[in-house]
């Protein structure tokens, strides 16, 4: 068993203000987690570099697109090395307009964190992979009702 990262709060909170920032579809609010010189690689494979791209291309994306928001349980914090944590985290996309996760687009979520010199935690990269488990449809199922218990009743 890892042991709980020394700022497991500080990171677990970082990662809720990405989902937070994603789910109100704000490019400003999502940018401001990342560190000047981040990155994020999208569901589809998309990749994002730089807090300030970040920022214009999210706000375009949000813009122009109805997209879907995430509900996501974190698996784990650890120490990648002084000033660095790796949090893992399963998280599922609710359709816009839509009150249940799809279980076709369950993801998983990898988030590396760096305290930039103040105590201030960052992403530096956040990586989506589809968690599809073609091969394991009951951990795909498991985690569908994982998720669905996180979901506000309607």
């Amino acid at each position: 068993m890892t042991s709980a990262h020394p700022h497991d709060a500080q990171i677990r909170s970082l990662y809720a203000a990405y989902l937070d920032g994603w789910n109100r579809r704000s490019g400003a609010a999502v940018a401001a987690c990342f560190a000047d010189d981040g990155d994020i690689v999208g569901y589809d494979g998309t990749h994002h570099h730089g807090r300030l791209a970040i920022a214009a291309d999210l706000r375009q994306i949000f813009g122009s697109h109805q997209t879907a928001a995430y509900v996501a349980v974190i698996r784990s914090v650890r120490a990648a090395a002084p000033g660095v944590a790796v949090l893992l985290a399963h998280a599922g996309m609710i359709p816009p307009g839509g009150t249940d996760v799809e279980p076709q687009f369950h993801t998983v979520h990898t988030m590396v964190a760096v305290d930039d010199g103040g105590g201030r935690w960052r992403i530096q990269l956040l990586q989506a992979t589809p968690a599809a488990w073609h091969q394991h449809p009951e951990a795909r199922d498991a985690l569908t009702e994982e998720l669905r218990g996180l979901l506000a009743p309607q």
